[in-house]
C-alpha cells in the first residue's frame, strides 16, 4: 500500500512576494494544480512512477526538489476536494469522505498550525472563521454525495472493519 496526499500539490506561490502569498485563499480549490495532480494519478493508475512536488506551508512555495512515488497496488490518497471534480473523482475505484464536525476541524487545525507552520493562535482562528468554515461548506461538505462510504469522526472498529473488506473487495475485483 502507498498514499499520496493532495497537499503535494498546491499551486507554488514563489512569484508572489511574502506579504502577498499570505492573502491567497488557501482553502478554496484554485489554490491546487489540478492538471498536475490529475496526470500524476492517471500516471499512477497505469502502474508508472512519478515525481511527487514538494510544498513547503511554510512559504507557501513548492520545494526544489520532487520526490520519487512508486504506485502500489492499494493508493490512499487524501485531500480535501478530491471528489470535487468529476475528472478526478472518476479516477477511483473506492471515494471515502471523512464528516468531521467544525469544532474537531477547528482542533486539529489548531495543534497542526501551531506546531508545524509556525502560526499564532489568534491568526488561525481568524483564518478558520474567514475561509475555512465557508469553503468547507461551500466545496468540500458537498461532496459527500459523490462518496461510497461516509464515516463520522473519529470512526469506530466497525467501521474500520467495513472498510477493510470494501477495499479488500475492490482489490479482488
Amino acid at each position: 500500500m502507498a498514499s499520496l496526499s493532495l497537499d503535494n500539490f498546491y499551486r507554488d506561490r514563489s512569484h508572489l512576494a511574502p506579504p502577498l502569498r499570505e492573502r491567497v485563499n488557501y482553502d478554496h480549490p484554485r489554490a491546487i494544480d489540478w492538471s498536475l495532480a490529475e496526470a500524476v494519478l492517471r500516471s499512477c493508475r497505469a502502474g508508472r512512477a512519478v515525481r511527487l512536488p514538494q510544498y513547503s506551508f511554510a512559504t507557501h512555495t513548492r520545494l526544489p526538489k520532487s520526490k520519487l512515488f512508486v504506485p502500489k497496488s492499494i493508493i490512499l490518497v487524501d485531500g480535501l476536494w478530491l471528489l470535487w471534480r468529476p475528472r478526478l473523482r472518476g479516477l477511483f475505484d473506492l471515494r471515502i469522505f471523512l464528516h468531521c464536525p467544525a469544532r474537531l476541524r477547528l482542533r486539529r487545525r489548531l495543534e497542526r498550525d501551531l506546531a508545524g507552520r509556525g502560526r499564532d493562535r489568534r491568526s488561525v482562528y481568524r483564518q478558520f472563521q474567514d475561509t475555512v468554515a465557508p469553503m468547507h461548506e461551500r466545496f468540500v461538505a458537498p461532496q459527500a454525495r459523490w462518496a461510497d462510504v461516509i464515516f463520522r469522526q473519529p470512526p469506530g472498529r466497525r467501521e474500520v472493519e467495513r472498510l477493510a473488506a470494501l477495499i479488500a473487495k475492490t482489490v479482488s475485483a
